[in-house]
């Protein structure tokens, strides 16, 4: 009855406040491996108290002897643990990188020297606390971290997370499916040994693309990470790759880049170095590299600035030489594969929601009056949907990766109708690459490769004045491009940048070559640039975080009109 129910469950507390008699209770898999009692009374592991229970000098009813729990003495901190890999139960179940996630090193097609990182004991940088902390070769982050993403992407290789394309040859697709494949990077973070003087290398910063919030921050840490360990010859190649070629007149000679120079550059939008989109021929930089005698090449940049590093890198590897190319992966749009986030990505949707929230005003402030906001976004919409979902305010959301017909009942225009009907303003917001399929293609290319788009939001604008004009909609656009790229980072992304800087020196005194640093799953990893410039990451229509922001504002998924809805949608509007 209730009443035995209730004696057994005060039993059951009675239990847990005994310490280890909760685990005999609730069983093991709900404390894990390692929980302790919280009483004062000496426990003992369940292995334990097996053994207790079968040794022949106990027999029934005689209590075994408590075992008493000595303490371990700990060795000096940051000194190393003597333990043969034999000894480990988990030497033979210790992760590798996935082949696919191997990260190239000079190690292997040249010969060079290992040296100790100035930052282990006996180095002159030792006191500085880094030698405590430094990371093995070995050491790897799991990239796809739930079973679910695996499985999901079996049906749906473009949703999000599901990066690898099955044609590589580095995947088994004779698998089964239903079988989950774990997938390690190499994590990121100094090293012991080290393969470059630091007193002699040479090293060169450069920032390609566009203007994105964090330039200045990288630039500042990759400059005191090098004087840290000792580089006192850092050069800033001036205006992106073409720098490299064009060095003619004082402004265009690279700059000297030293902590003093770098000291409040943070502060500041944009990049102290400059930038441009595309660059000279790749030969023609892998000669300057070659004259410079560079050691390390830093190159700080989105999918197009990755792709001309890996060239300027299988070009140096083909002519044998030494110099180290390390990426830190830029872009405003947040479009890199495998990444968690890109940095200047918060700060670009911290910038959208003010021009958000002030077209929410202006909106509120009229009778029907419509907001809309074009964001970047050429290929993906991550800022317009985080924006959208942060802000509050947004009550349409259209990005690239989602079809957008304005005819019909289930068509954009019927939606916005509906929303002035009933709360007589709207929010509109528009990444600059949604609606291409409806303007079509001008077959024209900037600089960097990537082709121009046409102003979906503008053309929006004059849509709604026409097939709305019964509403009489007071419509106020506002475009913050080139304000959301343009100003400092906030917070988050100034630590993130710091982080990156510090990693991409570490990778190259490593010896790391043709790769880039960045966040995935929570761990800052080092990652092969090929999987990363694929193609661009883009938002999965059908994936969690869309669904989220659609509940959110109210958005249903707009469907082409069908024969006859069209001509009914109009009279509907005329009355």
């Amino acid at each position: 009855g209730e009443s035995a129910s209730a004696a057994r469950l005060t039993r059951q507390i009675a239990a847990c406040a005994r310490g280890s008699a909760a685990e005999k209770v609730f069983g093991p898999r709900f404390f894990g491996s390692g929980a302790r009692s919280t009483s004062s009374t000496p426990t003992r592991s369940r292995a334990r108290a097996r053994s207790f229970a079968g040794a022949s000098t106990h027999g029934k009813g005689v209590s075994p002897p408590v075992a008493t729990r000595v303490r371990p003495t700990r060795a000096p901190r940051g000194a190393p643990v003597a333990r043969a890999a034999s000894e480990s139960p988990y030497a033979s179940k210790r992760p590798k990188v996935s082949p696919e996630f191997e990260c190239p090193r000079l190690t292997a097609t040249r010969d060079l020297p290992a040296l100790t990182s100035p930052f282990a004991e006996g180095g002159e940088k030792h006191g500085y606390g880094l030698g405590q902390k430094f990371v093995a070769d070995d050491d790897c982050v799991l990239l796809n971290a739930l079973r679910y993403e695996a499985l999901e992407c079996e049906g749906n290789p473009n949703a999000e997370g599901c990066e690898l394309n099955l044609d590589d040859d580095f995947v088994d697709v004779d698998r089964d499916p239903d079988e989950w494949r774990a997938q390690w990077a190499m994590r990121a973070g100094p090293r012991e040994k080290i393969y470059f003087e630091p007193s002699k290398c040479k090293a060169a910063i450069v920032t390609c693309g566009g203007l994105c919030p964090g330039l200045n921050d990288v630039i500042r840490q990759l400059v005191i990470t090098l004087e840290e360990y000792g580089v006192s010859d850092i050069k800033g190649i001036k205006y992106g790759f073409r720098g490299f070629v064009e060095r003619t007149g004082e402004l265009r000679e690279p700059i000297n880049l030293t902590s003093a120079v770098v000291d409040t550059i943070h502060l500041n939008g944009g990049s102290i170095l400059g930038s441009s989109r595309g660059g000279s021929d790749v030969n023609e930089i892998v000669d300057a590299v070659q004259e410079m005698d560079l050691d390390f090449l830093f190159v700080i940049g989105g999918n197009g600035s990755h792709a001309g590093a890996l060239a300027i890198d299988r070009t140096l590897r083909t002519r044998d030489y030494k110099t180290a190319v390390v990426g830190i992966p830029k872009t405003i749009d947040n479009d890199i594969l495998l990444l968690d986030r890109t940095f200047g990505f918060q700060t670009a949707v911290d910038e959208a929601i003010k021009a958000i929230r002030s077209a929410a005003i202006e909106a509120r402030s009229a009778r029907n009056g419509i907001g809309l906001v074009r964001l970047m976004g050429r290929q993906s919409g991550f800022i317009a949907t985080h924006a959208a979902l942060a802000s509050g305010e947004v009550d349409v959301c259209l990005i690239p990766e989602i079809d957008t017909p304005l005819d019909g009942p289930g068509g954009v225009i019927a939606h916005v109708r509906r929303v002035l009907t009933k709360k007589e303003h709207c929010v509109v917001v528009v990444a600059e690459g949604a609606g291409q399929d409806i303007l079509g293609a001008l077959g024209e290319t900037d600089a960097s490769g990537n082709p121009v788009l046409q102003n979906f939001a503008k053309f929006l604008r004059e849509e709604f004045k026409t097939r709305l004009g019964d509403l009489d909609p007071d419509i106020k656009y506002i475009d913050p491009t080139y304000m959301v790229r343009a100003r400092q980072t906030n917070a988050s992304d100034a630590i993130y940048c710091s982080i990156l800087g510090q990693n991409a020196v570490h990778a190259a005194f490593a010896g790391l070559t043709g790769v880039t640093v960045g966040l995935c799953n929570g761990h800052y990893v080092y990652l092969p640039v090929p999987p990363l410039i694929k193609r661009a990451r883009e938002v999965d229509p059908n994936g969690r975080m869309w669904e989220r922001l659609r509940l959110a504002i109210n958005q249903p998924v707009y469907r082409e009109a069908k024969a006859g809805e069209e001509a009914g949608e109009t009279k509907k509007s005329a009355r």
